[in-house]
């Protein structure tokens, strides 16, 4: 009977460590958060799907990607304003077919997704819905970075606390592109939504700075490039707690 038990054991041992060595391996997990808030016009709108769109189809972008230690990376966008859904869940980029083809389904988009309240504009409510994402999808990386582009502010203090939830759960780095140059704009996302190793913030008033400024951060984020401002990190002790909640969570993406 113990014998039994003890090949079932292992058998079940066997599985179990074959299912946690099943994910793809790659760079970075990059999530990309595009405000559509009521605030976002057309124009805005495009100016974010097609410089991300533009930045994907580039050759620095896709050499980057294709250069680096595992030869790939994982996408996700997602649209945010009150709440946040997943446009595009998870794509595996390796190579310029599989780039292209992420940028292809960007490109396809025309309109905000339907089903998100365009009311307000709330930060926090896309990084506490992003931040899980990492932790649940069927790639492994050293780095899972967060890319929050928008035109407004939000809760200070909730975004705030949004952010270093993310970073004590185990995202390594939430970075900010803000669109219209506004100085106060940009000193709320330095100050409330940017943070992590090597975090940095770009502002876009056009679409050619917004596509230059992506195609720069794509590289810099895929090869863990950092620079920039000093930025915000957890540090409360309250924030222990989270980051021991979080640890076995975080530990498996550390490759």
């Amino acid at each position: 009977m113990l014998k039994k038990l003890t090949k079932t054991l292992l058998c079940c041992a066997a599985l179990l460590t074959a299912n946690a060595n099943a994910n793809i391996i790659v760079d970075l997990e990059l999530q990309l958060l595009a405000d559509i808030s009521g605030s976002v016009n057309q124009t805005e709108y495009e100016l974010q799907i097609q410089g991300y769109e533009a930045a994907f189809r580039d050759s620095s972008v896709i050499n980057a990607i294709v250069n680096g230690q595992n030869g790939g990376i994982a996408v996700q966008y997602i649209e945010w304003a009150q709440n946040a859904d997943t446009r595009i869940d998870w794509f595996h980029i390796y190579d310029s077919a599989s780039a292209n083809a992420f940028a292809d389904l960007l490109g396809g988009f025309s309109s905000k997704m339907a089903g998100i309240n365009t009311g307000y504009t709330n930060i926090y409510a896309a990084i506490d819905y992003g931040k899980g994402l990492f932790f649940n999808n069927a790639y492994d990386s050293a780095r899972q970075v967060m890319d929050v582009s928008g035109d407004g502010t939000s809760n200070a203090s909730a975004t705030a606390a949004a952010r270093d939830s993310a970073l004590a759960l185990g995202v390594d780095t939430i970075n900010g592109i803000t669109i219209g140059g506004s100085s106060n704009l940009d000193n709320f996302y330095t100050n409330n939504v940017i943070g992590g190793t090597n975090a940095f913030l770009i502002s876009a008033n056009t679409f050619a700075d917004f596509t230059a400024g992506i195609q720069q951060k794509l590289v810099r984020e895929i090869t863990g490039g950092g620079g920039g401002a000093t930025v915000p990190e957890p540090s409360t002790i309250a924030l222990f707690g989270l980051a021991i909640l979080g640890l076995a969570s975080a530990s498996r993406k550390k490759v």
